[in-house]
């Protein structure tokens, strides 16, 4: 008898109690971090330990992550690159920049929309949407 790790159930339990954020703003994400950090009052930092490698065609692709966890709170939020060097974290979402995962103990939809609501203040955000994680064909990729 063969064991067979049941990888559907480990993504399915990644993202209980998520929202997933696509982010459309043609920048580096270093520089969208800091206007994230600026405008909401945030402390995104790079979690190398988190980076996401995928090998395409004899060639690495790294997709950087940042990484900001609400001070005695229970909630944490993940930036993710979704491009690197013509390469795209999720494929199928590739008009996004960025895509922003929140993670949550107890779900707080006014929390949610007051984000969203004051990125769209952002001079440089041109578009920000609420995505369907169940939808998302490759959704294992933003699994760490």
């Amino acid at each position: 008898m063969k064991l067979q790790l049941d990888t559907e159930s480990m993504i399915d339990c990644f993202f209980e109690n998520t929202h997933l954020l696509g982010i459309v703003a043609p920048m580096e994400p270093y520089k969208f971090c800091w206007h994230l950090n600026n405008k909401l009052n945030y402390d995104f930092r790079t979690r190398h330990d988190l980076e996401i490698q995928m090998r395409k065609q004899n060639r690495n692709y790294y997709f950087s992550i940042y990484e900001y966890k609400v001070p005695q709170g229970k909630m944490s939020h993940f930036l993710y690159n979704n491009r690197y060097d013509g390469e795209f974290l999720l494929p199928e979402l590739k008009h996004f920049d960025f895509l922003w995962l929140i993670k949550y103990e107890e779900a707080d939809p006014k929390k949610i929309a007051k984000i969203i609501d004051t990125m769209r203040s952002i001079p440089v955000l041109q578009m920000v949407s609420e995505l369907s994680t169940h939808l998302i064909k490759n959704r294992g990729n933003l699994c760490f």
